[in-house]
């Protein structure tokens, strides 16, 4: 069968992405991708003789079309997503479509805006003791979600939440978040644009977000990472050391010993 690539770009700087996604992307006779968010440093690395199609202007349709007509005649179609295509990446239209014209795919992932903010800070987020949970999710704003996903029911589980396409809905979050019972100090850190060279970080608390966020100007390409284990001084507090490294914990590469205290 007949298929195209669906590549994971990473999240902006041209070095995060997979070896094979880069392998991919330099074979590839055909590279479309969303202009606004995939870096072009990195679409320059294709072949000098590549076909590069923009589309942040395109609608699916259009966009398939193109697909259709450059695999039929052979072709090799490298479709670039930004971050890992499997979150928020649209994908899934785009393959039905293809489908009915018998042509399948393959994904190659990428490295995630999510974890690209949680290095961007040098974050955690999953603490020993504290939370082993990472709930990642939007805020609910013209894009409707689900009636049992509702921020603040998630949010009952005062877990570690990543929230993305969520930049513009700040007063929502901080409502929903506190009827959940998180308190006001709960930290914040939004990071806008994460690896590229214009990255913006800010630090705040949960009261005070939708105000950090006038005050910066951040309106997009934001991650939203709300909870405890963003406490700038996470590290330091040993009560939240893992039984990973703990000399007196047993596992099956290594005999725990009795240290006294």
């Amino acid at each position: 069968m007949d298929k195209i690539w669906i590549v994971g770009a990473g999240p902006g700087d041209p070095d995060l992405i997979t070896v094979k996604g880069l392998e991919i992307l330099q074979k590839a006779d055909v590279i479309m991708y969303t202009d606004s968010l995939v870096n072009e440093e990195l679409i320059a690395k294709a072949k000098p003789t590549a076909e590069i199609i923009r589309t942040a202007g395109m609608h699916l349709e259009e966009m398939v079309d193109i697909m259709v007509d450059r695999v039929k005649n052979g072709k090799m179609i490298a479709r670039m997503h930004t971050g890992d295509p499997a979150m928020y990446g649209a994908i899934m239209e785009q393959v039905a479509l293809l489908k009915e014209q018998g042509i399948g795919y393959e994904v190659i992932p990428g490295v995630s805006s999510v974890f690209a903010s949680a290095a961007a800070i040098g974050a955690e987020l999953t603490i020993p003791d504290l939370t082993q949970t990472l709930i990642l999710t939007r805020a609910e704003g013209r894009t409707p979600v689900p009636e049992f996903e509702k921020l603040r029911l998630l949010a009952s589980h005062h877990c570690t939440i990543a929230l993305f396409l969520s930049a513009t809905l700040t007063k929502k979050i901080v409502k929903e978040l506190q009827e959940a019972g998180w308190a006001d100090n709960t930290p914040v850190a939004v990071i806008q644009r994460a690896t590229w060279p214009d990255q913006k970080i800010v630090r705040t608390t949960l009261s005070e977000l939708d105000e950090a966020m006038r005050v910066n100007g951040i309106r997009k390409h934001a991650m939203i990472l709300a909870g405890w284990a963003l406490d700038p001084d996470i590290h330091d507090k040993k009560e939240y050391r893992s039984k990973l490294y703990d000399a007196s914990f047993t596992h099956s590469f290594r005999k725990g010993v009795k240290v006294n205290d």
